[in-house]
């Protein structure tokens, strides 16, 4: 290994699932000197391992992984507690003389801690309220008026979502402006150099099914039974994510596991289309990938636009 190369201050690798984002990232830390910061909501909650995709210890190679284990399943995600929690790894590992990967394809915590995005507080009693409404009405209902409220907002918000509708209607009415004018362009506040992971629709669809495929085999099943006893049926954020909502499903007879199964991968597939659409709308992405061939160049490719980057 060559000695570490002058690097940007900060460096996300982000895009869709399944996309090879994780391996990247350790990649990089490798050649650079530095460590990786995760910025993948659901691998912040201990024991959500198989599920999320989590890197093994053998995996990380050695590189030190922050922002992983961080919650127990039944605490409920915030993007302004993770900003905080981000926001000072970055700024450690640079007092150090470290640069920081940021990780992962969740793209309002990706934007959250690089830009300067201010989130607004909550206010108990309109969460209460529009808690209750939820539950007797259901998440159907509320996006039809979230929709209403701040098209945008409606669009970039699944209709099953509850949890994200209610805390958009809350900002709305907290804020008296829509959600999504909480949401500024890009006002940076490190100095990040982007890459966007880019994989063929096709082949990403099928790394999909082979990346659920691995997760049953790896005994997601018995991961998710284990973390039921621990209230993930409660945790509001960790009981939806992906295959772990689909298996509480069949644990509790609404469906078989082969269906939770088959639904796990229609459901990422979606997810992933999300996440790319998510990134593709921030021009400072720098896309690498796509074909098998540029795949196996992607390493080599991502590390000399960081190089270049250093020299402009």
């Amino acid at each position: 290994m060559r000695n570490p190369v002058p690097a940007p201050r900060v460096i996300t690798v982000v895009g869709p699932t399944a996309a090879g984002k994780s391996d990247l990232g350790v990649f990089l830390a490798q050649r650079l000197g530095g460590e990786v910061v995760n910025a993948d909501s659901m691998q912040l909650y201990r024991g959500m391992d198989i599920g999320t995709a989590k890197l093994t210890v053998p995996e990380r190679d050695g590189v030190p992984h922050h922002l992983l284990d961080v919650w127990d399943v039944t605490r409920t995600a915030s993007v302004a507690e993770y900003q905080r929690l981000a926001r000072a790894e970055i700024d450690r590992l640079l007092s150090e003389g470290r640069s920081a990967i940021l990780v992962g394809g969740s793209g309002l915590y990706v934007k959250g801690t690089i830009d300067a995005l201010e989130f607004p507080g909550t206010d108990p009693e309109v969460r209460a309220r529009l808690e209750q409404e939820l539950a007797e009405r259901g998440p159907g209902a509320l996006h039809e008026r979230l929709a209403a409220a701040d098209p945008g907002a409606g669009r970039a918000i699944l209709p099953s979502n509850g949890r994200r509708i209610v805390r958009a209607l809350e900002v709305i009415e907290i804020t008296g402006k829509p959600f999504t004018a909480n949401l500024p362009g890009e006002e940076p506040v490190y100095d990040a150099l982007q890459i966007g992971v880019d994989v063929e629709r096709p082949e990403l669809d099928a790394r999909i099914a082979l990346r659920v495929d691995r997760m049953w085999e790896a005994g997601l099943v018995d991961e998710v039974r284990a973390l039921e006893a621990q209230g993930l049926r409660e945790g509001l954020t960790a009981s939806r994510a992906l295959g772990y909502q689909q298996m509480l499903a069949a644990l509790a007879g609404e469906c078989t596991e082969d269906e939770a199964r088959a639904e796990t991968v229609r459901a990422t597939k979606r997810f992933a289309r999300r996440q790319d659409s998510w990134f593709r709308r921030d021009p400072r992405v720098h896309w690498l990938g796509g074909g098998e061939l540029d795949r196996e160049e992607l390493p080599d490719r991502a590390l000399t636009l960081v190089e270049r980057a250093v020299t402009l």
